[in-house]
Parts: C-alpha cells; structure tokens; sequence
C-alpha cells in the first residue's frame, strides 16, 4: 500500500507503479490464455487501461468488435494481491464470456460467467469488500423520483437524461416509469 506523506491532509493512496502495471498485464494475459483453454476458443490479448476511478475495481467494455478491460489503480494500490487474484480474473471472465457468446447479449454474471469463474477456481462473487480508505471516490449528487409504489433517488447523469427527454426509466418493481417527486 502507497500512501501520501503529508500528514496534513487524509492519507491518499497512490495508484500503483509501473512495475505493478507490468504485473497486472502478465497477470491478464496469462488469465486470458486459461480463459481461451476453457471456453475452447483463441481469445486476442485485449487492451488494458488504468484509468477507471471510484469504487469499481475493474470493467470489461465492448463496443462493436472493440474490447477492453479497464482497471482502478488506486483500489490495485490498496489491495494488490486480491485485485490480482481475484478482480483480474473476474475481468477477463466477462470478455471470455463476451467472445464465447459472439458478442451476443447475456447477463453480465449469469451462468455462463459463473461457470467460466469456477472453471478457474475462484467463487463468482460479483462485489468485494475491502476497505476503500484513501481511495478517491467522486460522489454524485442523488435526486427524488417516484413511481406507482415507491420513492427512487437517481443520479446526476440520469436526472439530466430524464430531464431533457433523452431517456425514460421505469421501476423494477412495478415497471411504471419514474417521476420527478414534488
């Protein structure tokens, strides 16, 4: 763990080196080729980013043929060994998953993923919970929705959406769409 040496602010965490990069792109594409034995498919090394923030450790994105993983390397910093055990994996799990099922739409952990997580020894947990002190987590502003049976509060980015007509959610429970709250 790196933490800042200015004892006069909160203790930052510094994102990892770049020997610890080095080691999560050893780590990805070895975890990658595991993946490509038991999906029996060749699987392209894919692009590895360190530039994800907040509380999210690692993403895999698609968009048309283009993928990539995507991780936080302030969280690496904080809890390296576990991020490569287990977050890496869990990474490359989902553009197995992606590749296998020819980028058609599937449950980001459904049973596939699942599978493929168990199939390299590890228990397909979707959140960890390590302590995130030090971590910079940008909070986004909540505003109050309402629905035929409960009370929602969204984000910025959604408030806006609805706002302007862009977009439209509904409830999850009783699928009527959102409203602002008086």
């Amino acid at each position: 763990m790196t933490l800042s040496d200015n004892p006069e602010k909160p203790q930052r965490v510094r994102p990892i080196d770049p020997q610890q990069r080095a080691q999560v792109l050893v780590a990805t594409a070895a975890w990658i080729e595991r993946a490509a034995k038991l999906v029996a498919l060749p699987l392209k090394p894919v692009p590895v980013l360190f530039d994800l923030g907040g509380a999210t450790a690692g993403m895999f994105r698609a968009r048309g043929e283009e993928c990539w993983i995507r991780f936080n390397p302030w969280i690496f910093a904080l809890h390296f060994e576990d991020s490569l055990q287990f977050t890496v994996p869990h990474e490359v799990a989902h553009y197995a998953v992606h590749c296998q099922r020819h980028r058609g739409r599937v449950r980001p952990h459904g049973p596939e993923w699942q599978r493929l997580m168990r199939g390299f020894g590890l228990p397909p947990e979707v959140t960890f919970k390590l302590d995130l002190d030090g971590v910079p987590v940008r909070r986004q502003r909540r505003h109050a929705y309402r629905c035929a049976c409960r009370a929602h509060e969204v984000t910025t980015v959604r408030h806006r959406r609805m706002s302007e007509g862009r977009a439209r959610y509904l409830c999850r429970y009783c699928k009527a769409p959102l409203l602002p709250a008086a």
